[in-house]
């Protein structure tokens, strides 16, 4: 390569990775305004924050249409390739987070006029605040190339999903002693469900990261605690 197709190819390569930093403000950004809807039901927020996943999309087809290119123009190899390819990923995973908190914001719109015990929204809180932690570091773990701090999401998933456990036999436990609460507990639990998965998209790129950084993947089996496994991705409604 030329020194001018270097400094394009640099050129390039940054530009992927600021689509990428601003895809994931994004991302937080929606995340937040989702949670905060879903605890004070506040239907305007979260008609607002649904609205907002749509830049998301956009930005999602931006980054596969550039790395596309990048690949076209200058068949990248090793590190180079390993960056785009990481690129695509995060930009997926990001872009199901971005439905996930829209989700969660549906969710919000549907309890908005519920009567519900403020009990019930303390677990929902912890899920969310762990769900945004994860989120943001391993967004830093990103931005860093920081292949300890994907490791820190990766292992640390097995708490967020034991908290959705908690969740999940609370809201049954609710359910089980008052029939009326089935409706408002079956949009909660959903909701609760989406801040879990999110969580494993966080994973799924601490993965990304961990490779593109080391060269190779993170061994060992995904540390899992989710003891609500019988119901799937499609009876949870996502």
């Amino acid at each position: 390569m030329t020194e001018h197709t270097v400094t394009a190819f640099e050129d390039e390569l940054k530009a992927l990775d600021g689509k990428i930093a601003h895809m994931g403000g994004l991302a937080e950004q929606l995340l937040s305004r989702a949670i905060d809807s879903l605890e004070r039901r506040d239907p305007d927020l979260a008609e607002q924050t649904i609205g907002q996943d749509k830049a998301i999309d956009v930005l999602n087809s931006e980054i596969e249409e550039l790395a596309i290119q990048i690949i076209a123009r200058r068949q990248p190899v090793a590190l180079d390739l390993r960056q785009i390819l990481a690129a695509l990923r995060i930009a997926g995973n990001l872009e199901r987070i971005g439905d996930l908190s829209k989700n969660i914001a549906k969710r919000a719109m549907a309890i908005a006029s519920e009567n519900r015990p403020q009990q019930l929204m303390i677990g929902i809180g912890h899920i969310g605040s762990k769900a945004m932690e994860q989120l943001h570091i391993v967004l830093d773990a990103y931005s860093q190339r920081d292949a300890e701090k994907a490791l820190q999401v990766w292992a640390h998933d097995r708490d967020l999903d034991a908290i959705y456990n908690s969740v999940f036999r609370e809201l049954l436990t609710y359910m089980m002693e008052d029939p009326r609460n089935i409706g408002l507990c079956t949009h909660l639990l959903f909701g609760a469900k989406n801040l879990e998965r999110i969580g494993d998209h966080a994973t799924n790129m601490a993965e990304s990261i961990h490779y593109l950084v080391k060269g190779v993947p993170i061994t060992g089996d995904r540390p899992k605690h989710d003891t609500t496994s019988f119901l799937t991705p499609e009876k949870m409604g996502e």
